[in-house]
């Protein structure tokens, strides 16, 4: 089973990759160079089940909703495990935390138009073709009937777009919605989306990040704070990944200590850690410092907190600027954060925590630390992408010397 879920099948040419089989299984596939296309298993594994989703197979979103329960969680492991052990790196990896919860609660839909007509789906798989759907079953109940509202905020982009892409969050208090490709809408349009806003209860819609109609201001609780995110902005995928990080990471820190947090976001750890730890946060995304910002001044009882725009790739904190704090928080994106390592690893702070979502940067991040002079004290897989190939990863770290 390879890391992107795919089952891998050995020839004379090398291997051939098939998605949607498992090892161990014999099947038919259609093969072009490297890749394999399933046409029929003819000896299935034990390990297969009915996947839940009836267009599992055809859609691109999932990749492993046949794996057998125990099966899928010692692969997702294995993961990590593999990824580590490519570096060199052993470590006693804990049980993986399921934390799909009630489901993703962000979504990005696409939209096409031929004509008036409206579709609405995700990619099919390993293709650019649209492949329409109904509903979603690895999405949070609120957004149960979202390809409706979608696809009736979209109608007024008909005859004026190829397509769109609409990134969606249930917050707290209701939809979320940005639609992205549509331009600068005319008045027209702008009315028929405040109207299909009011059918529908959305709490706000957005175009390319402009706000349009506002019926209320989307909200979601991290930690004390109740927090606006901008249009289409980055959260973890499900309220209970989110909440399993945290715990991991609050878990982690000393009694009293000036914490800083790399990567911030939106701050869903700065919130946090900021009803008992004074907290300096940075990233360079302007729209999630702003509100971080709002949420920090508008929740009161909290410690002293600072919001820095910080492009941590190109300027990441020195050694010496990481010598006031007592634990450091990093968080990047899939890329890793080899630069900021570096200078973690020359630092000497007394707890490092660092947050990944991809297994490989996150063993060569490690191993930068380790050969700094850090030891590797936990390492603990958090599954909020259900059926999917990601993992999320927690590492604590400690100094040796």
């Amino acid at each position: 089973m390879g890391r992107h879920g795919d089952g891998i099948a050995e020839s004379d040419t090398g291997p051939v990759y098939v998605p949607f089989t498992l090892p161990g299984e014999r099947i038919e596939a259609e093969v072009r160079g490297n890749r394999g296309r399933l046409l029929h298993v003819i000896d299935a594994a034990p390990e297969r089940v009915q996947p839940p989703c009836p267009l599992f197979g055809q859609c691109g979103g999932c990749a492993v909703q046949h794996f057998e329960a125990s099966a899928y969680t010692a692969w997702k492991r294995g993961l990590i495990e593999t990824a580590l052990a490519n570096r060199g790196i052993e470590a006693e990896i804990a049980s993986l935390i399921d934390a799909h919860g009630h489901g993703r609660r962000r979504v990005t839909l696409h939209v096409r138009f031929d004509g008036a007509r409206v579709s609405v789906g995700f990619m099919r798989a390993r293709s650019h073709e649209l492949l329409q759907l109904e509903s979603c079953p690895i999405l949070v109940p609120e957004l149960a009937d979202i390809v409706g509202v979608v696809r009736a905020l979209a109608a007024p982009f008909a005859g004026h777009a190829r397509n769109l892409d609409v990134a969606v969050t249930a917050a707290d208090n209701g939809l979320d919605i940005d639609l992205r490709g549509g331009g600068d809408p005319n008045m027209g349009q702008r009315m028929d989306l405040a109207d299909t806003a009011e059918r529908f209860d959305v709490a706000r819609v957005s175009v390319d990040g402009e706000l349009i109609a506002a019926r209320r201001m989307p909200v979601i609780a991290m930690g004390p704070a109740k927090l606006t995110p901008p249009p289409g902005g980055f959260l973890q995928a499900t309220r209970a990944g989110e909440q399993a990080l945290s715990d991991i990471m609050l878990a982690a820190m000393p009694d009293t200590a000036r914490v800083a947090d790399l990567f911030c976001g939106v701050g869903p750890f700065t919130l946090r850690l900021a009803s008992d730890h004074a907290v300096d946060a940075y990233d360079s995304d302007v729209a999630a410092l702003a509100a971080l910002d709002h949420a920090l001044r508008h929740t009161p009882n909290l410690k002293s907190v600072s919001a820095a725009r910080r492009d941590l790739f190109e300027s990441p904190l020195s050694a010496d600027d990481l010598k006031s704090y007592g634990a450091v928080i990093f968080d990047p994106p899939r890329i890793g954060a080899e630069a900021q390592a570096r200078e973690l690893a020359e630092s000497r702070v007394p707890v490092i925590v660092a947050v990944s979502c991809e297994p490989a940067t996150f063993a060569r991040d490690a191993e930068i630390l380790l050969q700094g002079g850090y030891s590797l004290e936990s390492v603990t897989p958090v599954d909020q992408f259900k059926y999917a190939a990601h993992v999320e990863i927690v590492g604590i770290f400690f100094p040796t010397t």
